[in-house]
């Protein structure tokens, strides 16, 4: 089947924002439909919430197996920011939260409204990983309930290096939370042998519907239950709030779909965004990768167009969807904190694009975004600079 991308979108618009949000793989929609068509509320004890229910558990087993830990050891949620927010509520003890520079601001902003004095965020290095002697540094100062360093980032795909920062941290005594939003679904995750406390997904970055996501809660850890939200006990007390059947049944789908296909998307977006990537290097003059090439998402690729502002050059090719920030954090002012802390100027912060593709992305789409993007640039740098400074190699 099909993926149509463009329901409400001009039929020419070529999707490369896959960070932003994945489309829906049609086996999600075709497994949410009857759901949505039938009636059941998840807590009722009669056939219909019992129903409901077993489509619940049914999806909790899928994710658990996407992710290689158990059914019990997950608590649905509203999506990752929800699932961050639990992780540090929960974590938190009045000591210390630890988190990196590069992290998403629903670990950043959170960190800071729990602790706002006890926050440290440790710096990240020129390719975009959390640095581990910093790290080392700030965790030999003690005191240390939590530290959360996200597994992928959502800006450049840099990947961090969690089985060391996993040990650091818990040598030092602390809980260990990744936020895996960018990860899960893209590249294997084995929680059999990833020694992390707590992991936030959502199922929306991999092919499931938006507004449903998950916190994995290792048993062995013994965590205390200590809600955000309070009401009917739901998700063993984790999570109050009447079950989204449907959208926790498309995450199970997705999940069983990102997990039978793995490693040919994964071999799939890598040779797409190679050659996206090689492609506008090699025709655009000033252009440069920011972060680590060798460890990172398959298909992202972070590259800066010098003096051609990411959001003029946007606007100036309609039919590729692509992104100058996290879109999460879209309509806020100033360049992008994450590439601010890898050492860039305000102004090559600003004059950069995050192109991000997956499952659905076809070479079509890249021969499009080849054609539109050094053309948009050029057209920019001319209006900008009043020539076009033959800045196109």
């Amino acid at each position: 089947m099909e993926t149509d991308l463009t329901v409400n979108a001009p039929k020419d618009v070529t999707y490369l924002d896959y960070n932003a949000t994945a489309p829906l793989r049609p086996e999600v929609l075709a497994a949410m439909v009857p759901v949505l068509q039938t009636v059941g509320n998840a807590s009722s004890q009669h056939v219909y919430g019992l129903t409901a229910a077993n489509h619940v558990e049914t999806a909790r087993r899928r994710v658990a197996d996407l992710l290689g830990c158990s059914p019990g050891e997950l608590v649905f949620t509203a999506g990752a920011t929800e699932a961050n927010n639990l992780a540090l509520h929960a974590t938190y003890r009045g000591h210390r939260i630890v988190v990196g520079a590069s992290e998403h601001p629903a670990i950043l902003e959170t960190a800071n409204a729990r602790a706002t004095e006890n926050t440290t965020i440790v710096p990240i290095g020129r390719y975009g990983a959390i640095d581990l002697t910093a790290l080392s540094d700030t965790l030999a100062g003690g005191s240390v309930d939590v530290v959360s360093v996200m597994a992928a980032n959502n800006e450049t795909g840099v990947l961090s290096d969690l089985p060391v920062v996993i040990e650091l941290a818990h040598a030092a005594g602390a809980v260990v939370h990744t936020d895996a939003t960018q990860l899960v679904g893209k590249l294997p995750v084995d929680l059999t042998e990833l020694d992390v406390d707590l992991l936030s997904l959502s199922a929306h970055k991999f092919g499931g519907p938006q507004g449903v996501g998950a916190l994995f809660v290792r048993r062995s850890l013994r965590l205390a239950t200590r809600p955000l939200l309070y009401g009917g006990g739901h998700e063993r007390g984790w999570r109050a709030g009447t079950a989204n059947v449907a959208g926790i049944v498309g995450m199970g789908a997705a999940a069983l779909e990102a997990k039978s296909r793995i490693r040919t998307e994964t071999q799939h977006s890598q040779r797409l965004r190679d050659r996206l990537e090689q492609s506008l290097l090699n025709v655009i003059h000033g252009s440069r990768v920011n972060g680590s090439t060798e460890h990172r998402l398959p298909g992202v690729t972070s590259i800066t167009f010098a003096e051609a502002p990411a959001d003029a050059v946007l606007a100036a090719m309609p039919t590729v969807a692509a992104s100058d920030g996290s879109a999460c954090h879209s309509g806020a002012l100033g360049p992008s904190h994450v590439l601010l802390a890898m050492g860039l100027s305000r102004s090559e912060a600003e004059s950069t694009i995050r192109f991000s593709l997956g499952y659905a992305t076809t070479d079509a789409d890249i021969d499009h975004a080849i054609q539109a993007v050094p053309k948009a640039v050029e057209f920019v740098r001319t209006a900008l600079h009043g020539t076009s400074q033959r800045m196109l190699a």
